[in-house]
Parts: C-alpha cells; sequence; structure tokens
C-alpha cells in the first residue's frame, strides 16, 4: 500500500470539499476555488471532515497513481488554506524589477525591458527592486509561472547575474586564466 496515498486529509474549518462523478474535485475556502479533473479509477470518499483515496486494485498504474491523487487532493485543500508562493531574486549591475499596474516591468541588461503580465490567479508583489514574490493558490501554477519568470534571463555562472530562486545555489565558474 502506498504510504502517501492512504495517508488521510484532514478538511480545515472554512472549507468545503465537493466530489462529482468523474472525480471532478472542487475545493473552496479563504484563498479561493481550485477544481480539478482527477483519475477515475481513484475512489475518493469523505467522511467527518477528512478524504480518504483509495484504489481499486494493485496494477502498476493504480499503485502510481494513488499516490499522486491524494498528493494533488492535499495540495488543493494547502492551497485554499494558506497558498502557495516562491521568492525569486534579480541579480546584476542595473538588474532590477518593478510592479506598474498588474504587470511586472523588469531591466535585464536586454536593450528593452521586459515586461510580464500577471495572470488570474497569481499575485506579483515586489518588496525592493532585487526581489520578487509570487502568490497564489494552484501550486502548479505558481512554480509554472515562477519557472517562466526565472527563463526570461537564467542566472549564469561566472557572475551569477541574472533571475534565479531565493533559495538556489548557483555553481559558480573560474573564469578565464591569463598567462
Amino acid at each position: 500500500m502506498s504510504r502517501i496515498g492512504r495517508a488521510p486529509i484532514t478538511i480545515p474549518a472554512g472549507v468545503q470539499v465537493k466530489v462529482e462523478e468523474n472525480n471532478v474535485v472542487t475545493v473552496k475556502g479563504p484563498k479561493g476555488e481550485l477544481t480539478r479533473q482527477l483519475c477515475p479509477a481513484m475512489k475518493i470518499t469523505e467522511d467527518a471532515g477528512v478524504l480518504h483515496v483509495a484504489r481499486p486494485n494493485d496494477e502498476k498504474q493504480n499503485r502510481a497513481l494513488h499516490g499522486l491523487t491524494r498528493s494533488l487532493l492535499h495540495n488543493m485543500v494547502v492551497g485554499v488554506t494558506e497558498g502557495f508562493e516562491k521568492k525569486m531574486e534579480v541579480n546584476g549591475v542595473g538588474y532590477r524589477a518593478a510592479k506598474e499596474g498588474k504587470n511586472l516591468v523588469m531591466n535585464l541588461g536586454f536593450s528593452h525591458q521586459v515586461v510580464v503580465p500577471e495572470i488570474e490567479g497569481i499575485t506579483i508583489e515586489v518588496p525592493d527592486a532585487n526581489h520578487v514574490t509570487i502568490k497564489g493558490a494552484d501550486k502548479q501554477l505558481v512554480g509554472q509561472f515562477a519557472a517562466d519568470l526565472r527563463a526570461k534571463r537564467p542566472p549564469e555562472p561566472y557572475k551569477g547575474k541574472g533571475i534565479k530562486y531565493a533559495d538556489e545555489v548557483i555553481r559558480r565558474k573560474e573564469g578565464k586564466t591569463g598567462k
């Protein structure tokens, strides 16, 4: 039995979980509402404020989907209660970020400014010119948006210039050595 899959998910106060046919799960909470189609083979049951995920048999595919389904459900519940966030750093001489309306405007050493619009379900905060915080209820959406932002100017190994995650460690290389 999957250790992750068999763990129960406790539903906090103020969160509503609705499981419809074909395992379309809707989770409503203080931070928003998330809807996701999960694998129809898994059995999702709710009793006394606790969600359980069960698999129909021990086939390899169902064993793999058991833990995945439970993790996706847990991330939805955590997302609508606490939310998820990614912190990014902008490093480099002249590199900076600013928020203008709903857009994130960055100077990244190009001849033009890089403008990234805020998408639905995501909020962008810029506490100072070198830090960006991305927040949202959907873990996958927050992670993908952060990865797309990092791809605008990934950090380079010689000086470390670029956009990186706050907890990311860049392996530095030594430059050319002269005679």
